[in-house]
């Protein structure tokens, strides 16, 4: 039977997602704007959880229909059959969220969808579903418009973004499926080398380990869809045996790591041993400016600071102190950039550099010139990739002018 879902993503990567989702077997795909609807019968929805390095979660259209009140919303939710999709006994949360919506709570509208749930259930079986906020078995996503409500039940659970392994932090790493998604529009290969000289705690290097493997991203983790009763745990474990089966040697992989932090280097071998890859790759301390190229060609990619705090301060004072920072981190980066593009030019021949950013200031300062860049978008913040491809012998010092 064919159903409906949504897999949304980092804006920027709906074009990625959708080739990916054609690929794994889904059926009338279509990217909109920060997802990519399409359609499938239910294995092919646990195939996408397990296997997609882009989604950041499956989600099952269950209904949709126009509202002008919070009362049509809580008709909607109250007709569904909710019974029918999970036990009484999973444990419960809502989620809502909207665009030009003109109702004014979107807390009340929670309350609302969380009151019809439980209600129906009640009626029908003398019991209701318990709420968890922090770790609900089921997940039920309202999306409203100006004019229409959908209703999602998640299959994912937690969102894909979260692998299972990876347990060591360092700073505010990209999410996964963002640095799974920047990876595929460098171009790198498997067999190229990779080197991210700025790791953090390695998300672009195990990223790469996995698709070099073709280690599905979901192997270690459990799902929503797990909860529901349209699972079949005996063709689910078929499904996921298969797809592990395909895992590859990895005998011509080379990732390169470097940090100027040896805490990140520790971080990133951790969770590089948590993902079962520390066998790929080599890690050195070092400043990327005393960093020499591994190879003799190969892809850097990082993903270097930019002086923008991904999460903004709420309060008066801590905007102004995020803010004074910021402005200090950018000064100090521009004044770096013609330093680090110096050095690619003496220490990177015949690589190509990719450098993922939010700041403007890096192509102006850097002193190459781009040959691509990307829009992407990280959180809130508009970035770009940019890609530099670094000429053999370009800029090598110049033999002294023979004497008369």
């Amino acid at each position: 039977m064919t159903e409906n879902f949504f897999a949304p993503c980092p804006r920027g990567l709906e074009g990625l997602l959708a080739d990916e989702l054609t690929a794994l077997g889904a059926q009338y795909v279509k990217p909109v704007h920060g997802g990519v609807a399409f359609a499938g019968d239910w294995p092919l929805c646990w195939r996408v959880n397990l296997e997609s390095r882009l989604a950041t979660r499956v989600m099952w259209r269950v209904a949709e229909r126009g509202y002008r009140s919070e009362e049509d919303i809580y008709d909607l939710a109250r007709e569904q059959r909710w019974e029918q999709y999970f036990k009484v006994d999973r444990t419960l949360r809502i989620y809502v969220t909207a665009i030009r919506s003109p109702l004014r709570s979107l807390n009340f509208i929670t309350l609302r969808i969380k009151d019809a749930v439980c209600d129906r259930f009640r009626d029908l079986l003398g019991a209701r579903p318990s709420i968890n906020t922090e770790s609900p078995d089921v997940r039920v996503h309202a999306f409203l418009t100006a004019e229409t409500c959908t209703l999602y039940l998640d299959t994912s659970g937690e969102s894909l973004t979260r692998r299972g392994f990876k347990r060591a932090k360092h700073e505010a790493p990209l999410k996964e499926n963002l640095a799974a998604g920047i990876l595929s529009l460098s171009g790198w290969q498997p067999d190229e080398a990779l080197l991210d000289p700025m790791c953090g705690s390695g998300t672009f290097l195990i990223e790469a380990g996995l698709m070099a493997l073709d280690i599905p991203p979901g192997a270690e983790r459990d799902f929503g869809f797990e909860q529901l009763k349209s699972f079949d745990p005996t063709a689910w474990q078929r499904q996921r045996t298969m797809a592990l089966q395909r895992r590859r040697p990895a005998s011509d992989v080379r990732l390169y790591g470097a940090d100027i932090d040896r805490r990140a280097t520790d971080a990133a071998g951790y969770n590089l041993r948590a993902a079962g890859l520390d066998d790929l790759v080599q890690f050195r301390t070092s400043d990327i400016l005393d960093l020499e190229a591994p190879e003799d060609s190969g892809v850097l990619l990082c993903n270097p600071p930019y002086g923008v705090r991904l999460t903004s301060p709420t309060a008066a004072g801590e905007r102004r102190h995020a803010e004074e920072e910021n402005a200090e981190a950018q000064s100090e980066l521009a004044g770096w950039y013609p330093h680090l593009g110096d050095h690619l030019k003496r220490a990177f021949p015949g690589w190509r550099c990719l450098f993922f950013s939010g700041d403007p200031a890096l192509p102006k300062k850097i002193g190459l010139k781009a040959s691509r860049r990307t829009p992407l978008m990280n959180g809130d913040i508009d970035c770009r990739l940019y890609e530099y491809r670094v000429v053999t012998g370009f800029n090598r010092d110049k033999p002294p002018a023979a004497k008369d």
